[in-house]
C-alpha cells in the first residue's frame, strides 16, 4: 500500500512540474490546444447536423400513431389510396374516436417550388392536403399566428420552419398552387417536428386544384392506445380488400431520417479522423518539446527514485489534460456556432425540404471529449516513453 501512495506521489510531483512549466512552452501548448478544439468543433459541428435532422423527423412521432400506405410504397410521394380504402382504415379496429367520428385524416402529398431567403434559389416545399381529423391526429400542432384554414376554400397555413427558411410565406401572401395564388393565413408549430416544414390545405381543394380526383396517399391515424397497433396492423394487412402496407409513427421517421443521418455521421467522422491526425501530430511536438526542455529535471528525478512508470504516466496525463482543455474549448465553440442553428435539407426519401435544427447535445459533447482524449493519449505516449527512457548520468551533465 505504501509503495503505491509512493507511486501516486511522484506522478502527483512530476505532473505539478510540468504543468507549472507550460508558460515557458506557451507557443507550441496553445497550438495543441487550438488543434484539439478544431477536431473536436468540427467533429460536434458535424454530428450536430444529423441530430437536429433526427430529432425534427423522429419528434413529430407520437406511442399511439400510425400511417397507412399502399403497400412496397417506401413514402408518401410514390403511395396510393382510393376513398374506399381510406375508408376501410379508418373503420379498423384500434383505431380512436372522437365527437365527429374516427381520427384518421386521408391526406394528399404533393411538393411545390419556392425560393429561400437566404439565396433566393428554389427549393421542393411539402404541401399536404389533410382532413379535419388531421388536427387530433396531429394534437401537439398548434396556430402560432393568425388563424386556421377555412375547410372548402383555398387557404393554407403553413408551418414555422418553412416560413422562417422559404420567402412570401408569411401571413397574409400568396402563394402558387396550381392555377391559383391562395392566401397564407396562419403559421402553425408543432413541436420542431417535420410538419413544420410543411404548408397544409384542405385535401378536397388540393385534389381539385391538382386534378388527383378522389385519391389520396396516406392515412395518419390515432390509435386508442399503442397496444393496440398490432391489432390495427393485422386487420388491416389481412382483409382482402386492402394491400397496404401499415407502420408506427416512430418507425416511418426512423426510416426517413436514416440516410441522411448515415450519410452525415459517416462525413463527419472522416473529416474529424482526418484533423485527428494533425491534432496528434501537434501533440506530439508539444510533449517532445517538453522532454527536450525538462531533461536535466527528469534525470534529477530519477536520480532521486522517481520510477520511470511515474514519468510515463504523468508525461501521459499531462498530454491529456491539455487534450482536454482543447475539448472543452472545441466543445463550447460548438455549441455557441451550432446549437440551435436553423436551416433545411433535403429528404432525399420525398425529394422535398426538411427544415430543422442543429442540436448539439451532451452525448455529441461527450463524444468530442472521448476523441480529445485519445488524441492525447496518443500524442502523448512516445514522448513520455522517452523521457522515461533518458539516461540518468548524461543528461545530468546538459544544460
Amino acid at each position: 500500500m505504501a509503495g503505491l501512495v509512493n507511486w501516486f506521489l511522484q506522478i502527483g510531483a512530476v505532473t505539478k512540474f510540468g504543468l507549472m512549466s507550460l508558460p515557458q512552452r506557451r507557443g507550441a501548448v496553445a497550438a495543441t490546444v487550438v488543434g484539439i478544439a478544431g477536431v473536436v468543433a468540427v467533429l460536434v459541428g458535424v454530428l450536430s447536423i444529423a441530430a437536429g435532422f433526427r430529432q425534427a423527423m423522429t419528434i413529430s412521432a407520437v406511442p399511439d400513431g400510425a400511417i397507412v400506405l399502399r403497400s412496397g410504397a417506401d413514402t408518401e410521394m410514390v403511395s396510393g389510396l382510393s376513398r374506399a380504402e381510406t375508408r376501410l382504415i379508418a373503420d379498423a379496429p384500434g383505431v380512436a374516436r372522437g365527437a365527429d367520428g374516427p381520427l384518421a385524416s386521408a391526406e394528399l402529398f404533393v411538393v411545390i417550388n419556392l425560393p429561400k431567403r437566404t439565396t433566393g434559389t428554389d427549393a421542393n416545399v411539402p404541401l399536404r392536403g389533410v382532413e379535419p381529423a388531421a388536427f387530433q391526429v396531429r394534437d401537439h400542432l398548434k396556430i402560432i399566428q393568425g388563424r386556421p384554414f377555412e375547410w372548402g376554400r383555398d387557404e393554407v397555413i403553413v408551418g414555422r420552419g418553412a416560413a422562417q427558411e422559404f420567402a412570401g410565406l408569411s401571413v397574409g401572401s400568396r402563394i402558387q398552387v396550381g392555377r391559383y395564388a391562395w392566401p397564407v393565413v396562419g403559421i402553425f408549430a408543432a413541436n420542431g417536428g417535420v410538419a413544420e416544414s410543411e404548408i397544409w390545405a384542405d385535401a378536397k381543394v388540393l385534389q381539385a386544384a391538382y386534378q388527383r380526383g378522389d385519391s389520396f396517399q396516406s392515412v395518419y391515424v390515432k390509435l386508442v392506445s399503442p397496444g393496440a397497433f398490432q391489432e390495427f396492423k393485422d386487420w388491416l394487412t389481412s382483409n382482402p380488400q386492402l394491400d397496404v402496407k401499415v407502420l408506427r409513427q416512430s418507425d416511418y421517421y426512423a426510416g426517413q431520417s436514416e440516410a441522411l443521418t448515415r450519410l452525415v455521421t459517416t462525413l463527419g467522422f472522416l473529416i474529424a479522423f482526418l484533423m485527428a491526425l494533425g491534432a496528434v501530430c501537434g501533440a506530439l511536438n508539444t510533449m517532445y518539446s517538453a522532454v527536450a526542455a525538462r531533461t536535466r529535471e527528469i534525470a534529477t528525478l530519477r536520480a532521486l527514485g522517481f520510477g520511470g512508470g511515474a514519468v510515463v504516466t504523468a508525461f501521459m496525463l499531462e498530454s491529456v489534460l491539455l487534450a482536454l482543455a482543447g475539448g472543452a474549448l472545441g466543445g463550447g465553440l460548438a455549441y455557441l456556432a451550432f446549437d440551435n442553428f436553423h436551416t433545411s435539407t433535403m429528404n432525399w426519401q420525398s425529394f422535398s425540404q426538411v427544415t430543422f435544427a442543429f442540436r448539439v447535445t451532451p452525448r455529441l459533447l461527450a463524444s468530442g471529449t472521448l476523441w480529445a482524449a485519445a488524441i492525447g493519449l496518443v500524442g502523448g505516449l512516445f514522448p513520455a516513453i522517452r523521457a522515461a527512457r533518458l539516461p540518468v548520468a548524461p543528461a545530468l551533465r546538459e544544460w
